[in-house]
């Protein structure tokens, strides 16, 4: 999955909004408020990179199994990972990994907040 087509993913998740709070190399993606995901490239290498929200052991378990998938770059490594989009990972584990960290965030949302988002989630 290229960086475009994880852009476009990121963006057709109910609620979320786009910003660059971090300055204009990163790319952050909020859902209530809440950050589930950044987006942004490395300069050495030119790759994009993608951090997301996961739960813990499966986290590891990632990490284990796919070397693109790193601790998270400057977030807590026990709960986000790093996706370095070098084109091994498949697509549909990209959009699944998204989904999982959209839900994790949105599960953490108050329940007003909650009942908004894909037909009252939660």
């Amino acid at each position: 999955m290229s960086a475009d087509e994880l852009r476009d993913y990121l963006l057709s998740k109910e609620g979320t909004t786009e910003g660059q709070p971090f300055g204009p190399d990163v790319l952050v993606y909020k859902v209530g408020g809440k950050m589930f995901a950044t987006l942004g490239f490395d300069d050495e290498d030119g790759l994009g990179r993608t951090n997301l929200k996961c739960d813990p052991g499966r986290a590891d378990e990632l990490r284990a199994s796919h070397d693109a998938i790193l601790p998270g770059y400057h977030m807590n490594k026990r709960h986000w990972n790093t996706l370095v989009l070098d084109g091994s990972l498949p697509a549909a584990l990209v959009r699944e990994l998204v989904d999982h960290s959209w839900e994790l965030v949105v599960a953490g949302l108050p329940k007003k907040l909650r009942e908004g988002l894909a037909g009252g989630v939660g």
